[in-house]
């Protein structure tokens, strides 16, 4: 017997599907689930999934495995095959974008690329000017003062922001930290309602490692998925 296919959904399954915004969910689970059916698992690599997840939820005996399959609506096989799902995406991903992935890092790089920095905003420009020159003379450290006077959230943190990448952060603050050198102390600048002093103190430019290969082609993989949905979704 054939595994079940979103094209075996009747017209009105279909319909009620689509009125709750649910039908693009499970297209993509779908695709998903077709594009990995040939990836396997050794038998080990699946008991080791299986038996993490029976001791992570504390099932410890036939019974208990029963009532918790009963309570989330799965037989064995579907949890089996959702526990396995993560590891078959990402060796799919690795076997059909490798190739791909370090374009795919040279084109992100620059938002994938972190910064650190301290950030004192306040709305009154004079009181901005004040703070630099208090900074710049070393008659007080950006940490006190931006705890004390900043007016948004890195007050909290004493004006330290980050890790982030550097594209987070608003385009007029992002292109200043970009032409910045570590501990250099920026003089007040205006964006918005609001005045700025800003100090770069780390740079973390991204690495195509190991990790950020994984991560390239994951999100390929993921953009094919979006494709394949779409592609689905104006057919039915």
């Amino acid at each position: 017997m054939s595994e079940p296919s979103i094209h075996d959904l009747s017209t009105d399954a279909t319909a009620l599907l689509r009125r709750h915004n649910l039908l693009g969910a499970l297209i993509r689970a779908d695709v998903t689930a077709t594009a990995v059916e040939s990836i396997a698992l050794s038998p080990d690599e699946c008991e080791q999934l299986w038996s993490g997840y029976l001791s992570k939820q504390a099932i410890n005996n036939d019974v208990e495995l029963i009532q918790h399959l009963k309570t989330r609506g799965l037989s064995a096989d579907d949890l089996h095959w959702q526990l396995e799902l993560p590891e078959r995406v990402r060796r799919y991903s690795q076997e059909h974008f490798q190739h791909k992935a370090e374009a795919r890092f040279l084109a992100r790089k620059e938002q994938l690329d972190r910064v650190v920095y301290s950030l004192l905003r306040v709305n009154d420009g004079f009181l901005a000017r004040e703070l630099y020159l208090r900074i710049a003379g070393s008659e007080a450290n950006f940490a006190d003062l931006a705890a004390e006077h900043s007016q948004g959230p890195e007050a909290k943190t004493k004006g330290i922001v980050g890790p982030v990448p550097m594209r987070q952060s608003h385009p007029a603050l992002s292109e200043r930290l970009r032409t910045s050198q570590p501990g250099q102390l920026l003089e007040p600048f205006n964006i918005e309602q609001w005045w700025l002093v800003a100090r770069l103190e780390r740079y973390e430019a991204a690495r195509f490692d190991e990790a950020t290969a994984q991560q390239m082609t994951m999100e390929l993989f993921q953009e094919w998925i979006n494709e394949e949905v779409l592609c689905m979704l104006a057919r039915l």
